[in-house]
């Protein structure tokens, strides 16, 4: 048996990626080695949305008054007094940091390093955050027993951007939530079509609605294709959104985009099985979940060309370049005219996702955790 403590910050209270990769690994270790005891650090979970505690994990938070004052000092610095206490074998670092000093705590550990678009975009980010994020990913590069990438773009950026190892970096892909490999009724499908009005065809858009997601170019194909098909997209406003309604006025497409901000993810599949394709140009990405989601669901994907999406999509999406919208609108036109094309897209895209299902994604992790012990 092994302890293992986790990172769970985001786990509990992050409602995007990381947060979701956060859940699905913690859920999927005590789901294939329920043996193992699981320690979840979190600097607070007090009505927090995440309950991992019917699978036996047990959620440390800070005691100490400064450090309950202070949490982001607990996360980074104090919090190897508790990972001591606790008796961890390994401490895995889920979203691409480790408390400093841990070195010195006797305790194996794995950091997960997602991207570098911080460093790849850097006008996206506050320029504070930019220099202490990248000192904290340079450092749990270093000092990490393991590093997990979760492709192999983000493996080669973890060597470029952050001077990691080679040799000890180990790419484990991420899986999805299991419900979007659930089957969905009719019935489900039409309630969540009513929940939110949803058209009965429409194109998807899933991801934070920000510039790199490049939701832009989905309305440019739109106009100049004249493609007549509503859009959907789903996703948290950014400061991007207000770049995004001038272009939807000045194209008088106001009736055909219907943005969805506080969609319920228990909602996702039933929304991605009422789609009649996915489009995900993004600019950069670490891995491209939603790209994932959507094969589980058989749903056609159009997507970028290079970095991490031919690993996501494999043979399954159509790919385009992000920056050309004539190759964009030839694609939605060719997905959504040939039905033989989409058969061949989804059959293809349900092989290519038995590649990132959660068996295959836990023991990959269990390898990484046992080569430390």
């Amino acid at each position: 048996m092994m302890i293992i403590g986790f990172d769970a910050k985001r786990a509990f209270w992050n409602r995007r990626g990381l947060g979701n990769y956060s859940r699905d690994l913690i859920r999927l270790m005590q789901q294939y080695f329920p043996d193992n005891q699981y320690v979840l650090f979190t600097p607070k979970r007090k009505n927090a949305p995440f309950n991992p505690d019917s699978q036996g994990a047990v959620s440390v938070q800070p005691s100490a008054l400064i450090d309950r004052m202070m949490p982001s000092l607990w996360r980074s610095l104090t919090m190897n007094r508790d990972i001591r206490r606790q008796h961890v074998d390994i401490y895995h670092g889920l979203s691409q940091e480790l408390p400093f000093g841990i070195h010195a705590a006797a305790v194996k550990t794995v950091v997960t390093i997602h991207d570098a678009i911080f460093i790849r975009y850097p006008e996206l980010y506050d320029s504070v955050y930019r220099t202490v994020f990248t000192q904290k990913n340079r450092y749990s590069c270093h000092v990490s027993d393991r590093i997990v990438a979760i492709s192999e773009q983000t493996k080669h950026d973890c060597i470029e951007f952050f001077g990691a190892d080679e040799d000890k970096i180990d790419v484990v892909y991420q899986g999805c939530s299991s419900v979007f490999r659930d089957t969905v009724t009719a019935d489900e499908i039409n309630q969540v079509r009513h929940k939110y009005g949803l058209p009965k065809q429409f194109l998807l858009s899933v991801g934070a609605i920000e510039r790199r997601k490049n939701m832009g170019i989905i309305l440019d194909a739109i106009y100049k294709g004249n493609i007549d098909m509503p859009l959907v997209i789903v996703g948290g406003k950014t400061a991007y959104f207000a770049e995004l309604a001038k272009k939807i006025a000045s194209y008088s497409l106001q009736n055909r985009v219907l943005f969805l901000h506080q969609a319920a993810f228990a909602d996702f599949p039933a929304i991605y099985h009422a789609a009649s394709c996915m489009i995900y140009p993004s600019l950069f990405e670490g891995f491209g979940l939603p790209i994932l989601e959507a094969l589980c669901t058989e749903l056609p994907v159009i997507t970028s060309k290079g970095g991490c999406f031919d690993e996501t999509g494999g043979d399954a999406a159509f790919y385009i370049d992000p920056l050309n919208v004539d190759e964009l609108v030839d694609a939605i036109q060719q997905v959504l005219s040939d039905s033989i094309l989409q058969k061949d897209m989804k059959k293809k895209g349900l092989h290519h996702a038995e590649l990132f299902t959660d068996e295959h994604v836990a023991h990959n992790m269990m390898q990484v955790y046992s080569k430390l012990v």
